[in-house]
């Protein structure tokens, strides 16, 4: 493990003009993204390899990052995905049997630029009142304003579409955990790496397809379910995937979406989707399960949501559709049901992260009941 570098000057320019000074962390460069913040107190290497952070620049709330390093076992993805990353204090030395390597050394490798010494709680305050909006961060340039230009240059979130970007290129099995029960056609918009190892768990066998799988790649596996990942981008940039989710619901293939999943699943259904003004990022967001009046503290990362009736069933082609979970931060839409004539579910999906790599368990239970939509249902 290297020794703690030497660091330069770095700045941060935000899309309305507000700039920060700080040291340069990880990679020397430039970069730009969309700027969010991320309310989790650990988790930071999980954050980093999640696909659904293409594109951001993630600024950590948690005064202290780095501190247990970074390991083999704990990515949720091959590689580090955010455009850019903030924090305040980051550990100097990493502390932790489990560490091969410090945060710094892992963003230098992956050429992520980064900065350090800013003030954290006044850019998250500043996010929290103005919304997520373009940013810059730069080791090279010092002028804020020379950095300003290139910022408002670059390209925004809304109407972009990222999973093709993200995605597997070639299908490939994660086997079931002891006896097969079920098998799974999961499409991989940005799939995190603990989803398809909570089904294994649960017996079963999942074929993870690329985001450009059409239905006949779907029923060519002989699916009992139809699963849809997590994911960067704006669903309202996305048809072909809400067109291959309308075939398998038409066929009768039960469903579960998460996150961008139940984004294309309320598009399939005929809702529309918004962007949020600054979205959900943390682990620590507390959701209610109307179907049991249950609350459930939950890990979050969108920033677009489902623009549903919170009351009241919506009748579509595919049967009758309700808002099942929400969040009782904001009334932000955190689920759906589909249902048949006879009130029987056929589908379902929730707009935060119940693999929950890091953060809490509270919501796992969705994995079990997708295995008793599938076992019902077949």
């Amino acid at each position: 493990m290297n020794p703690p570098a030497l660091r330069s000057p770095a700045i941060l320019v935000l899309e309305d003009g507000r700039a920060f000074r700080g040291d340069s962390y990880g990679a020397e460069g430039e970069t730009f993204g969309e700027a969010v913040f991320s309310t989790g107190m650990t988790g930071y290497q999980e954050t980093l390899t999640d696909p659904s952070y293409h594109r951001q620049v993630v600024v950590m709330t948690a005064p202290h990052v780095g501190n247990t390093g970074m390991n083999d076992e704990d990515p949720e993805s091959s590689r580090i995905w955010v455009s850019g990353y903030v924090v305040r204090d980051p550990a100097r030395i990493p502390s932790s049997w489990r560490s091969r390597r410090s945060l710094d050394d892992a963003l230098r490798e992956q050429g992520v630029v980064g900065i350090s010494g800013v003030d954290t709680r006044a850019l998250t305050r500043h996010l929290r009142e103005r919304g997520a909006m373009r940013v810059g961060i730069s080791t090279t340039e010092t002028d804020p304003r020379a950095l300003l230009d290139r910022v408002l240059a670059s390209s925004e979130m809304a109407g972009t579409e990222l999973s093709s970007e993200v995605s597997t290129t070639e299908a490939y099995v994660v086997p079931a955990v002891g006896d097969k029960r079920f098998t799974v056609a999961a499409l991989d918009l940005g799939i995190k790496a603990n989803t398809p190892r909570m089904l294994a768990e649960r017996g079963v066998e999942t074929h993870v397809l690329p985001a450009t799988a059409t239905l006949d790649d779907v029923l060519a596996v002989s699916p009992d379910g139809l699963f849809f990942s997590n994911g960067p981008g704006d669903p309202a940039a996305t048809t072909a995937q809400v067109e291959l989710l309308q075939g398998a619901l038409a066929a009768g293939i039960p469903y579960f979406g998460i996150c961008f999943g139940n984004q294309l699943f309320g598009r399939a259904l005929g809702f529309g989707t918004y962007k949020l003004t600054y979205g959900h990022r943390g682990i620590n967001q507390p959701v209610m399960d109307r179907t049991t009046g249950k609350v459930e503290v939950t890990a979050h990362n969108h920033g677009f949501a489902v623009d549903a009736p919170l009351d009241g069933a919506t009748r579509t082609r595919f049967g009758e559709a309700t808002v099942s979970h929400v969040c009782l931060n904001d009334d932000v839409v955190e689920g759906l049901e589909l249902r048949d004539a006879d009130g029987e579910l056929r589908a379902f999906s929730v707009q935060y992260h119940p693999e929950a790599a890091a953060g809490p368990h509270d919501a796992a239970y969705l994995f079990d009941r997708f295995c008793d939509l599938m076992g019902g249902g077949r």
